[in-house]
């Protein structure tokens, strides 16, 4: 096919209790993918993505269910339209998700890698009140040079998702972002609101898990990229294991810079492709981009996206 599209996965706060289920139902590949990363890992998946529980929202297991969702529509799609795509690109923990739809990553190890991952971010914060905030209608600017005058007054709040344009996602210790609050809405923002984080992401606080991760990182990155991942680091792509041992531990203490790499590299495609539930890069990326955009999270949009996809083609 001649259509370039750009695979896009979603990161944390996109779960969701049912998400997935509709391709367990009805993809006997989605059952046995679901059940070989049960067995992986030890983790109840059927239980975890399909009933009520409090474990889908602590970050070592909300990690491993988005990818393993988002593995599964990728995979399911891929084997009706096999295209290869411009480039993969993930939010956060999505960057994970990119590499395995480009084959850097056995689906599987990344589900355990990312379990792992979730783990060592919540061990890097224990012991701290931490989370994580949403400032609205601020230019980047302006929230940085709040964020920096804070930490020169000792607290601890870093910007860490440039998420669109006004949208930025600032992480550290709760008390000091709760103080931060009113300074964002005294310079204009049209809200500050704490999120329900159990992690600071992307910020100095998670420096004890980096060298943990690169250690798993070197056994199960692979050297066979079919495609080019764009880094939350850099906003630049890469596509050697070399770079992606590099680049991943600093992604765990580094801004995720989504609406930059948009811009990057929004000229390259004719369309995008969003793998696993809720749609969230979709409304991202809506002020952002003209280009269209599919969201696969069940059969109904996997086969949409499929036809639509094929149209352009």
């Amino acid at each position: 096919m001649s259509v370039k599209c750009a695979f896009l996965f979603p990161g944390q706060g996109s779960q969701a209790v049912g998400m997935g289920e509709d391709f367990f139902n009805n993809s006997a590949l989605a059952k046995q993918m679901v059940s070989d990363a049960s067995k992986r890992t030890g983790i109840d998946f059927e239980t975890l993505l399909f009933t009520e529980n409090d474990d889908l929202e602590k970050t070592e297991f909300t990690q491993a269910a988005i990818l393993l969702v988002s593995a599964i529509a990728h995979k399911l799609f891929e084997d009706e339209l096999p295209i290869k795509p411009v480039y993969a690109l993930g939010h956060s923990l999505g960057e994970f998700s990119a590499l395995v739809s480009v084959g850097a990553l056995n689906a599987i190890d990344a589900v355990a890698l990312v379990n792992l991952r979730g783990k060592l971010m919540a061990e890097a914060c224990a012991g701290q009140d931490v989370g994580m905030m949403v400032s609205l209608g601020l230019e980047d600017e302006v929230v940085e040079e709040i964020c920096e005058k804070q930490r020169d007054a000792g607290l601890k709040v870093w910007p860490v998702n440039y998420n669109a344009a006004g949208q930025i996602v600032i992480a550290g210790i709760k008390p000091d972002l709760e103080v931060l609050a009113p300074v964002l809405k005294e310079a204009k923002a049209k809200r500050a609101m704490l999120l329900n984080m159990s992690v600071a992401s992307h910020c100095p606080l998670l420096a004890s898990a980096t060298a943990p991760l690169a250690e798993k990182l070197q056994e199960m990155i692979k050297d066979e990229f079919i495609a080019p991942v764009v880094s939350n680091v850099t906003a630049k792509t890469y596509n050697t294991k070399a770079e992606a041992l590099d680049l991943l531990p600093k992604q765990l203490v580094s801004p995720v810079l989504y609406k930059q790499s948009i811009a990057n590299f929004d000229d390259d495609v004719d369309c995008y492709v969003e793998f696993g539930h809720g749609g969230v890069l979709k409304g991202l990326n809506r002020r952002a981009t003209k280009k269209p955009h599919f969201v696969v999270s069940d059969m109904a949009s996997l086969a949409t996206a499929i036809e639509e996809v094929s149209k352009l083609g």
